[in-house]
């Protein structure tokens, strides 16, 4: 008999795979499902960066690589963030990965041990919770509520704040809210964090060039400079170049911690993938224009998700300040019945109504965090999110 270890048995496998797992199952059964689970950029990888990778593999840059990532792709994001960010780092302060999710779980396989607590504002991407328990920290949920435009107040930090607390999770632009603090937001938690020095910060940057009407970024470790030694930046070319399937993350932060983050990668992975290394130089060093026209591309989907779902009864939308996704209040139709008879209780159940009558796959708020809402991706065509619209609208008005 298989012994499966202890430590997995509050560890659970992605909603969000489960959706399109779901929704596959459908379509391979000849059900004519749109799939608005995956936060994935449909778009293609852009050709420079393609040709880049070619070009490297041509080349003969086949082998393996670093376990912290190429000299040149670290001298790359050394540059991007002195200048897209106003933030100094040198090489040393470098980590590539395997996506930002291996970063992520590099840096809580280096520090967090059982009875460590990690605050976690929600709505939130499930992944942070699931590693946390992995390396037996205890995660700490704080809502967030849409009242509080899904961000995180000074006062809740501060009262989540114990001194087991090991580090802050920071999403800005979030998942699946699309939420964004501002620089004087930021500053304000900065002020509470002031108080502990114990407590770490992992800022997750991933959705920093998909933003909304105007709106322009600052990294939290640029709003609270004075706090940068204890701060951990996270990000990747995996949304804003449409690179997901290249598998590159990277993270900047304080050298000890990135120390201990290679030794876990050494162990785990070693270096990424050369090839992937290469096509990441070439999108971070390349020229920026198609990065903006996805920007764009993502905007005209929002507006469009927005003004037809907000005519929708029962169905609450904010227009999100950025990322690609749209949180969908459902409250007013919890209660109501299906033709079927059945009553819908949860989010859960809106969800799983959804799709056998709409024929439209999205994500639970419960998957998040926070109830009862459901999570749309905007990673899809204008025509597939018209379509969607229309299916929920049609299934929303046939609930009794």
């Amino acid at each position: 008999m298989i012994k499966i270890a202890e430590r997995l048995s509050q560890v659970k496998p992605s909603v969000m795979m489960q959706v399109s797992m779901a929704a596959r199952k459908l379509r391979a059964d000849g059900v004519d499902v749109l799939d608005l689970g995956m936060g994935e950029p449909d778009f293609d990888t852009p050709r420079p960066i393609i040709d880049a990778a070619h070009a490297a593999a041509l080349a003969g840059d086949t082998h393996y690589t670093p376990t912290q990532g190429t000299a040149a792709l670290r001298q790359a994001v050394v540059r991007k963030f002195a200048t897209e960010n106003g933030l100094t780092y040198t090489p040393d302060q470098i980590l590539i990965a395997a996506g930002a999710k291996q970063v992520i779980f590099d840096a809580m396989a280096a520090t967090v041990e059982p009875g460590d607590e990690v605050i976690i504002p929600a709505p939130y991407w499930g992944t942070y919770l699931d590693i946390v328990l992995m390396f037996g920290g205890t995660p700490v949920p704080v809502a967030c509520p849409a009242e509080d435009d899904f961000l995180l107040s000074p006062a809740a930090l501060a009262a989540a704040i114990t001194p087991q607390t090991r580090w802050l999770f920071l999403n800005s632009p979030s998942n699946p809210s699309g939420a964004m603090l501002d620089v004087a937001q930021m500053q304000a938690l900065g002020q509470v964090l002031r108080d502990h020095p114990q407590v770490m910060v992992l800022s997750d940057e991933i959705y920093e060039h998909i933003l909304y009407d105007g709106r322009r970024f600052t990294s939290f470790a640029a709003a609270c400079p004075d706090l940068a030694d204890r701060v951990l930046v996270v990000n990747g070319v995996s949304k804003a170049y449409a690179m997901t399937g290249w598998r590159i993350g990277y993270a900047a932060g304080p050298e000890a911690l990135i120390k201990a983050m290679i030794t876990v990668q050494s162990q785990a992975t070693s270096g990424p993938s050369s090839v992937s290394q290469a096509a990441a130089v070439a999108a971070l060093s390349g020229p920026q224009d198609v990065v903006e026209t996805f920007r764009q591309a993502f905007q005209a989907r929002r507006d469009l998700v927005v003004s037809r779902l907000a005519q929708v009864p029962g169905l609450t939308i904010a227009p999100p300040p950025g990322a690609f996704y749209a949180y969908v209040g459902c409250q007013a139709l919890l209660g109501r019945r299906t033709a079927q008879g059945d009553v819908l209780t949860s989010d859960a159940d809106v969800v799983q109504y959804l799709l056998t009558t709409g024929r439209v796959a999205v994500v639970p708020g419960a998957a998040f965090g926070l109830s009862p809402f459901f999570r749309i991706s905007l990673a899809s065509s204008t025509e597939v999110l018209t379509a969607a619209c229309d299916r929920i609208q049609q299934a929303v008005a046939q609930l009794c």
